[in-house]
């Protein structure tokens, strides 16, 4: 309480006489939050995100020395950002979408390729799991455009791998996966890669990422499953800092998803139980997406007790997602 008090004190006092202080006060923030994100459900940290952001666009709008102009920026494009993120997992892509132009429109103004590459990685997330797979493609590419060397080099490709994938196109998918392989070899890390958390792509993710887009290919079953035991091995442990529950979740659905399509259902339900006994708070859009495609992948195949019994699991648990909680 007494720290929170401190916190409160100097945000303030940077509100009327901005300092180096208020400025590393609000660093810190924001790293915290980009490190908290992907490990505690939205619902717990959405006050303190929205708070931070009025304080930097607060202090954006009044008078701040210049040379605290760009680092606020940068600030306000994360924090923007990891709100569109809320908005997203909240199953709203109308908002994610207006709050990630905003993201950009702050990138932009500070000049920084790094975040410009950033937010367009967000942006092919958002449309990814909005079924706007041509969509999330162009944000991918757009995103490589501007030559960012740090951990978004990888993102980015690998984005565009499971968008292609899930249009169909296993040649395109397999070449942005390659892409995203060799994109570790010239890593540069930034800013946003130092602020950590959500703000950083990682080998984890990336292996996630990898099964989810070979998951939509029924030819390439077996590649995704040792993509996805790779991901969920790599997921197990929850004090990593790697770790994310939203990803470990995908990794597991998208084992799953193999599974089924290799008709071992057994080993299917296996996969998805961690899933489907996670609290309300953790079922975000990825999530609910990631079972319900289970779901549907359960409808090619022979009708048995072992699939029926399944199918009903998902649909409770998809009945109860954590946009229905109220805020």
């Amino acid at each position: 309480m007494a720290a929170q008090r401190a916190r409160k004190f100097t945000l303030e006092a940077a509100q009327s006489n901005l300092t180096r202080d208020g400025v590393d006060q609000l660093q810190d923030d924001v790293a915290a939050l980009a490190v908290t994100y992907p490990k505690r459900p939205v619902t717990e940290i959405l006050g303190q995100l929205v708070q931070t952001q009025d304080v930097i666009f607060t202090l954006l709008e009044g008078r701040q020395p210049p040379a605290y102009t760009r680092q606020l920026l940068l600030l306000a494009s994360v924090t923007s950002g990891l709100l569109s993120k809320a908005s997203h997992d909240l199953a709203d892509p109308h908002a994610a979408l207006a709050q990630s132009r905003t993201a950009f429109l702050c990138a932009d103004n500070a000049d920084h390729n790094g975040m410009r590459a950033w937010i367009r990685g967000l942006q092919s997330l958002i449309a990814y799991w909005a079924g706007r797979y041509h969509e999330s493609v162009r944000y991918a590419q757009q995103g490589i455009q501007y030559g960012a060397r740090s951990t978004t080099s990888v993102w980015l490709p690998v984005s565009e791998a499971r968008a292609w994938a899930a249009l169909g196109n296993a040649a395109e998918a397999r070449t942005a996966i390659q892409r995203a392989e060799t994109a570790w070899e010239q890593l540069q890390p930034d800013e946003l890669d130092e602020l950590g958390g959500i703000c950083t792509f990682s080998r984890p993710r990336q292996l996630y990422y990898a099964a989810d887009a070979l998951a939509w290919l029924p030819a390439e079953a077996e590649a995704a499953e040792q993509y996805s035991l790779d991901a969920v091995a790599a997921y197990q442990d929850t004090a990593a800092l790697e770790w994310a529950f939203g990803d470990a979740a995908g990794s597991a659905a998208d084992l799953a998803i193999t599974r089924i399509t290799r008709g071992e259902l057994e080993g299917a339900a296996e996969a998805l139980q961690p899933v489907l006994q996670l609290p309300v708070e953790q079922r975000i859009n990825g999530v609910i997406s990631s079972v319900r495609r289970a779901h549907t992948a359960l409808t090619y195949v022979p009708r048995s007790a072992t699939a029926t019994n399944l199918q009903q699991q998902i649909e409770v648990f998809s009945h109860t997602p954590v946009s229905a909680l109220p805020r």
